[in-house]
């Protein structure tokens, strides 16, 4: 059943929204918009909760990534050499629908990838209709979660084998289920924070170590081979060179964080040259080629909502903030990464 929009707009109403912006490196603000009415193939909605990205938002928060990179969603706006609106993880309700609209309806729960506002207008294809009755803040999840499956997807991993996850952060955490999922036979989770190695635990690592204890372990655990294969996901490049070199001979390491403007420096003249270790990247943006003859986006996207109900995911809500507290939200996660797993934004309304 649907829930009804507490307050119907008429199709001739421009709302009076907000939105956030990152007005300068950690400067943050929320700036009137107003939004019209959805014009044909659109629909407009209206905010319920939305999640901040601990890797990729945080770089532009900082001001981390190059000022001249194109946008690479048509949701954002603003620039990378600031004011930027930034943000890919947003449910909402459905409240209006314009000509040509016939899967949505008011009151309709839909995931959108749009930046932190109260509400807005986007095409109606963009959006993904989430199940009735499924917790807006499970739902939250769908973006990370897509990319941790594209990652997975990424990941030449057999059953039985050895996988080290570098990084528990909300996508290393989800990397981690879902590569025993996949069929791990071991799953070595690496995080310097004490908070996520429990978290990695929880979530079906076999065992959780702090960075410096990693090659002793993955090393004793496989008769002296090393692993099959490392997800480096936490964004560090001394994280990259400890993957490179925990993997075993013709291993891979699936390079799933974006660095932005960092640079990353490796030793490639030792074990990743004689061991013919492989570097891979991995990108939601695209699907592994070898898996277009039966998976797009849309089976992705369908593989993705038959997960979330059924993970763990309730416990990696660490922080709740109401909207007009976001700048706030921000900085916990900027300044105390021990604490805050996935902070989440809260609307009242429009």
């Amino acid at each position: 059943m649907r829930a009804e929009p507490s307050s119907q707009p008429t199709p001739r109403d421009v709302l009076q929204a907000r939105a956030l912006w990152f007005a300068a490196p950690r400067a943050a603000e929320l700036r009137p918009e107003k939004i019209p009415p959805p014009g044909p193939g659109e629909v407009r909605v209206c905010a319920v909760a939305s999640a901040i990205s601990h890797g990729t938002e945080m770089l532009v928060y900082r001001g981390e990534v190059p000022a001249g990179l194109p946008l690479d969603l048509p949701t954002l706006a603003g620039s990378f050499g600031f004011p930027i609106k930034y943000g890919y993880a947003a449910v909402a309700r459905v409240l209006d629908v314009g000509p040509g609209v016939s899967n949505l309806a008011p009151g309709d729960p839909v995931f959108v990838h749009h930046p932190h506002q109260s509400a807005f207008v986007v095409p109606a294809a963009m959006t993904v209709r989430l199940p009735d009755g499924l917790d807006p803040s499970r739902a939250l999840f769908f973006a990370n979660l897509e990319t941790a499956l594209n990652i997975v997807h990424d990941t030449p991993l057999r059953l039985g084998e050895t996988a080290v996850v570098f990084g528990q952060g909300v996508v290393g955490l989800l990397v981690t289920r879902l590569l025993k999922l996949a069929g791990a036979g071991r799953v070595l989770a690496v995080d310097p924070i004490a908070g996520r190695r429990v978290l990695a635990l929880a979530a079906g690592a076999d065992d959780a170590v702090e960075p410096d204890e990693l090659p002793g372990r993955v090393f004793d655990g496989t008769a002296g081979r090393g692993a099959d294969v490392a997800v480096e996901v936490s964004g560090s490049g001394a994280a990259l060179q400890a993957a490179v070199d925990a993997v075993a001979v013709e291993g891979t390491v699936v390079v799933a964080s974006w660095y932005g403007a960092k640079p990353v420096t490796l030793a490639l003249g030792g074990h990743f040259h004689r061991g013919r270790v492989r570097l891979r990247s991995s990108q939601v943006g695209s699907l592994d080629p070898a898996l277009s003859s039966r998976w797009d986006r849309k089976r992705r996207t369908g593989a993705v909502l038959g997960l979330l109900p059924g993970l763990r995911l309730a416990e990696l809500v660490s922080h709740r903030f109401p909207f007009e507290a976001a700048a706030e939200a921000l900085r916990v996660v900027d300044e105390r990464p021990g604490e805050a797993v996935q902070v989440v934004l809260t609307y009242d309304g429009v």
